[in-house]
């Protein structure tokens, strides 16, 4: 088969599904893309058996159609070193030698058969339902930062998709911090509810459009299949129960700190830099309407505190928490201005927007440090 494609195009494509690919792959397919030539439509594969990943892309020009594995890291390097310009691809599926014809030169590689490529998983006994790209991009940009690394916890590895019939909650902890956010505009097929891994979500941000493309998402007991525009993703679910994460969101936290977002970031980045670094931990201490940050490192003799207006409705508290987690929780929550709702320093403060969204509901959680500590 042969084909002729635009360089930085072909790299653009390969670049969306390479992060699938494992750095220590057990097979060798596994370091490969896979190329199937149909028409004018050249389909590109990547996988690491947990997650599969598609693209299609149209090419100038083709003859034939075929199946062939070409190694992944000499073709995104060579592609990488090449100046925008057409590459002639001519493939001989029986001695899988692979030519690429430019204007300053012409290389050689050998391919891999691809009938030795893995299978996608059928998608069996399904359920489905819609949603456009923004709202599963948006969702995954809010929810995925907070996941755990912890493998001793598999399910808090990946987000939590909860799935009712009028919407949709995707939920992340690390068991420090919890994100905890709606889509009210969403309608699902029934109740359900599953964990995907971090690996295939990041892949995704990669490759969705922030625009309003029709996605479908449909899933079974072991796998979630989402399709849309030129596209496909499957991945394996996380097979461990997500924990009961409505348990740990306080039913009643009276006292109320409303303050502008960025004052607040700002003022976070700077008195932080005089924290712990083991620790991060920074002190707030809410006297009427005034907002005291103060952070010290005892080991250095550094010292940080700076004051900020606030409005508070509630007793005077100093609460501490960890500087690091609280300024990325904070960042990913919209508006000008936030609602730190509080009941005592030993349990969890909850993070909202002021102003909410039309169909969007965002809940975020962060856990206390013992003041001092």
């Amino acid at each position: 088969m042969r084909f002729i494609v635009t360089s930085n195009t072909l790299l653009k494509n390969l670049q969306q599904i390479s992060g699938v690919i494992s750095s220590n792959a057990v097979l060798s397919v596994l370091e490969d893309f896979l190329f199937e030539l149909s028409g004018s439509t050249l389909t590109l594969t990547a996988t690491d058996l947990e997650t599969m990943m598609r693209v299609q892309l149209e090419v100038n020009d083709s003859e034939g159609e075929g199946r062939i594995c070409i190694p992944s890291k000499i073709l995104t390097e060579y592609l990488k070193n090449l100046p925008e310009q057409p590459i002639i691809f001519t493939i001989n599926e029986q001695d899988l030698s692979i030519e690429m014809s430019s204007d300053v030169g012409k290389y050689r590689i050998t391919g891999e058969r691809a009938d030795d490529f893995p299978k996608e998983p059928a998608p069996a006994d399904t359920s489905a339902f819609n949603m456009p790209s923004i709202n599963l991009l948006e969702s995954i940009n809010k929810t995925l930062f907070a996941v755990s690394s912890d493998t001793l916890r598999p399910a808090m590895t990946g987000v939590y998709f909860e799935l009712k019939p009028n919407q949709i909650t995707f939920v992340s902890t690390d068991a420090h911090r919890l994100v905890q956010f709606q889509r009210t505009d969403i309608s699902c097929p029934e109740d359900s509810g599953f964990v995907v891994p971090k690996k295939p979500l990041q892949q995704l941000r990669s490759v969705l459009p922030a625009d309003n493309t029709e996605l479908r998402l449909a899933y079974n007991n072991s796998h979630l299949f989402i399709t849309g525009g030129h596209f496909s993703l499957s991945c394996r679910l996380i097979d461990a129960r997500f924990p009961d994460y409505k348990a740990v969101i306080p039913a009643e936290n009276p006292y109320r700190l409303t303050i502008n977002r960025a004052d607040f970031i700002s003022a976070l980045r700077r008195v932080s830099i005089f924290a712990n670094k083991t620790t991060n931990q920074v002190v707030l201490d809410i006297n009427g309407n005034a907002l005291q940050i103060s952070a010290q490192d005892i080991d250095f003799s550094y010292e940080g505190k700076e004051m900020i207006s606030c409005q508070y409705s509630g007793e005077d508290m100093k609460i501490a928490f960890n500087a690091k987690l609280m300024i990325e929780l904070i960042n990913n929550l919209d508006g000008s201005e936030i609602n730190l709702e509080l009941s005592s320093p030993t349990r969890a403060g909850i993070f909202k927007p002021v102003d909410e969204i039309e169909n969007e509901k965002m809940l975020t959680l962060l856990m206390p440090l013992m003041v001092g500590v």
